[in-house]
């Protein structure tokens, strides 16, 4: 996912945006049930509490298992500016509100990447 849904056409290639990619974690999923699906959300980019509830929202009702959140860290002078580093605790909150929603794993921290336990 990468981002919010606001954010998507500032962060992403604008040929993979917010639907196709819960399009594609949902196929995948009804492709071979069973299959534990995952994915990541970098903060800092100005994204809301509420938008981040609602992507997870938005995933745990294509049934996704596993989701991570980082901290985006701007690696070149060419990418988007970080607009607020997230505090310790704020990631510890988006970790218990994944795991009340049902994700069978949350990873939450400053330093977690998408490919976090892969």
């Amino acid at each position: 996912m990468e981002t919010v849904e606001r954010l998507q056409k500032f962060v992403r290639d604008s040929r993979a945006g917010y639907r196709q990619s819960l399009s594609t974690l949902e196929h995948a999923k009804k492709a071979k049930p069973g299959l534990y699906t995952k994915t990541s959300l970098m903060l800092g980019l100005g994204e809301t509490d509420e938008e981040v509830i609602q992507t997870m929202k938005d995933l745990r009702a294509i049934d996704v298992d596993v989701v991570t959140f980082g901290q985006y860290l701007r690696p070149t002078e060419n990418h988007l500016s970080v607009v607020e580093y997230v505090t310790p605790e704020k990631f510890d909150e988006f970790r218990r509100i994944g795991e009340e929603m049902g994700f069978k794993y949350v990873a939450s921290g400053p330093m977690v990447r998408s490919s976090y336990k892969a």
